[in-house]
């Protein structure tokens, strides 16, 4: 898929200081970067809701699998017998949490969900679907960056246990040095008995990896460049889009994915916002993204060094995707990587949950912040 535009005018009046901040600091820096967040203005998130549905992008699939198998066990493993309520960071279009939202349905009648994310078209579409597709959810969808940490939530309500849920391997678009201090203040917002459910990818394939990442009609690749649509809109740019191309790599020691835009050929480019010319050398790039890819008890790991106990875990029959469960704790206990390496699943088209992650005596973590 081929994707063709000229520099639009930006609008003088509302420039958007976070992107001109964050594209100002990545285009002079060296090597080249722009933020993920960028990809998800209204083009952006319908492009990976395309994404979501090819034949090679098994993520979001696999994942629906698992929830499709498990949500009712996950709901109940995390409500404890009180009434839950749902938050979901980076919530997009809740295609996915309508699985766990029908499972706290049914468990407990009415639900509150309240979807954060920096696509406000987004969270309006997802509000509109999910209220007429379930009219017993109540969705209070919040524009907000949730990287931040959980500010203006209202706090539980008595006898309620509170659900984040970080589902889609979004923690993956994090290194280690930004993923955990992330969790460390979702569990600073949390009470204790609170719930994290967190969803990784795990390694696999090269080629199964490279293939999610390109895929052949070219809409990965679309969703890449419309970056530079967005910045030639909302900065004044002239990116010619055709110049650059999509590159997606397997950074096997950094055990990620990782997307580029390469420069074609030696250029210049003027973003009229920013007052900023950026030249470019042939076969430059811009690293737009990365999807890290995690190994067997890595997400149990994360969980524990940021606050949670791990309770549960669920994987599909391949070994593909992992979707584990946290509870809000005071004095966690990091469990061994090994803890998940026997789970296999009785059929392919199936999933099921580990027992409790037991805890195993070595170093404590917690959380910065923990509400007593």
């Amino acid at each position: 898929m081929t994707e063709k535009a000229t520099a639009l005018t930006a609008t003088r009046t509302q420039v958007d200081e976070a992107v001109a901040q964050a594209v100002r600091e990545g285009l002079t820096a060296q090597p080249k970067r722009l933020p993920p967040w960028l990809f998800y203005d209204e083009a952006g998130s319908r492009l990976f809701e395309e994404i979501t549905e090819l034949p090679e992008y098994y993520v979001t699939r696999t994942e629906r699998d698992i929830l499709t198998a498990c949500s009712g066990a996950m709901i109940a493993q995390a409500a404890q017998g009180k009434r839950v309520r749902l938050v979901e960071l980076g919530a997009g279009s809740a295609d996915k949490t309508r699985l766990l939202l029908a499972a706290a349905v049914e468990l407990q009648g009415k639900v509150l969900y309240e979807p954060l994310d920096v696509s406000a078209s987004a969270l309006t579409e997802a509000k509109k679907r999910i209220e007429r597709e379930i009219p017993a959810v109540t969705v209070a969808p919040r524009v907000m960056d949730y990287t931040q940490g959980l500010h203006g939530l209202e706090p539980d309500a008595a006898g309620e246990r509170r659900l984040v849920l970080y589902i889609g391997s979004s923690i993956g678009n994090f290194d280690a040095r930004e993923a955990g201090p992330l969790l460390e203040r979702v569990r600073a917002g949390l009470e204790l008995g609170d719930g994290l459910l967190l969803g990784v990818d795990l390694i696999k394939s090269e080629e199964t990896l490279l293939a999610a990442y390109n895929d052949a009609a070219g809409v990965t690749a679309a969703f890449n460049r419309n970056m530079l649509v967005r910045l030639n809109r909302e900065l004044g740019a002239d990116f010619d889009l055709e110049a650059f191309s999509h590159r997606a790599i397997w950074n096997a020691s950094e055990s990620r994915i990782e997307m580029h835009l390469v420069s074609r050929a030696a250029q210049r480019v003027r973003l009229a916002e920013l007052d900023l010319q950026v030249d470019f050398a042939a076969g430059e790039s811009i690293h737009t993204e990365n999807s890290y890819k995690y190994a067997p008890g890595a997400a149990e790991k994360m969980l524990a060094e940021a606050g949670f106990a791990p309770v549960g875990c669920w994987k599909d029959a391949q070994g593909w995707f992992a979707v584990c469960l946290g509870r809000a704790d005071q004095d966690v206990e990091l469990p061994g990587l090994e803890a998940t390496e026997d789970v296999t699943l009785p059929a392919p088209d199936r999933a099921t949950a580990l027992d409790p992650v037991p805890p195993r005596r070595g170093n404590r973590a917690s959380a910065a912040g923990q509400k007593q």
